[in-house]
C-alpha cells in the first residue's frame, strides 16, 4: 500500500510539473525564423538601409518559470557590424504579470526601462542591415529573472545587463526574424 501511495504522489508531482509547460515567446507578426515586414525594419533619415516603419512586432509569452518577478528582453543581431553583432533592443525590468507587448510599443518605450542599444537610444531599433548582405537573423530573447521589476537602472548596454542577470535568470525563450535588404 506505501509503495502504491508513493508511486502515486510520484506520478502526480510529476503531472503537475508538467502541467505548466514550456516557457515559450512567440509573435503574431511573424513566425519563427520567417522573414519580418519591411514595416518592422528601422527607418532612419539618410540611411538606405533604413527604410522600414521602425514599428516593433507583437509578442506574447506564456508559462513563465516559479518564481518569476520580472523580465528582460533584448533584440540582437548576430551577423550586423560585420559578424561583431548590432544590439536593437535592450529592455528590462518588465514585470512578470505582464504576457506581451502590443504591437509598437517597444518603439514607443512602453512597459519597461530601456537600457542602451547599439544605435544609442533606448527603445526599439529595427533592423538595418546593409544591401548585399543577406538576410540577418533578428534574435528575440526573453529572460525571466527573481529581481523585482525595478531593480535595475536605467541605461544598461546588453552586456550590462546580462552581467546584472547572472545568477538570478531563471529561464529563457526566445523567437527569430530574419530581414535582409537585398
Amino acid at each position: 500500500m506505501k509503495k502504491t501511495l508513493l508511486c502515486s504522489a510520484l506520478l502526480l508531482a510529476s503531472l503537475s510539473a508538467g502541467a505548466q509547460g514550456v516557457f515559450t515567446l512567440s509573435s503574431p507578426d511573424f513566425n519563427d525564423n520567417a522573414l519580418l515586414d519591411k514595416k518592422f525594419a528601422g527607418a532612419t533619415k539618410g540611411n538606405p538601409s533604413c527604410t522600414g516603419e521602425n514599428v516593433s512586432p507583437a509578442l506574447s509569452w506564456q508559462n513563465l518559470p516559479a518564481g518569476s518577478k520580472s523580465l528582460a528582453l533584448l533584440v540582437f543581431d548576430p551577423e550586423g557590424a560585420k559578424g561583431l553583432g548590432v544590439s536593437h533592443l535592450v529592455a528590462y525590468n518588465i514585470p512578470a504579470t505582464a504576457d506581451g507587448f502590443a504591437q509598437g510599443d517597444l518603439t514607443a518605450g512602453k512597459g519597461f526601462t530601456g537600457g542602451k542599444n547599439s544605435p544609442g537610444n533606448n527603445h526599439y531599433h529595427g533592423p538595418c542591415p546593409p544591401a548585399g548582405s543577406g538576410a540577418h537573423h533578428y534574435v528575440f530573447t526573453l529572460i525571466a529573472s527573481d529581481l523585482p521589476p525595478d531593480a535595475l537602472k536605467a541605461g544598461l548596454t546588453r552586456e550590462q545587463l546580462l552581467a546584472e542577470l547572472k545568477g538570478h535568470a531563471l529561464g529563457g525563450a526566445g523567437i527569430v526574424g530574419r530581414y535582409g535588404n537585398d
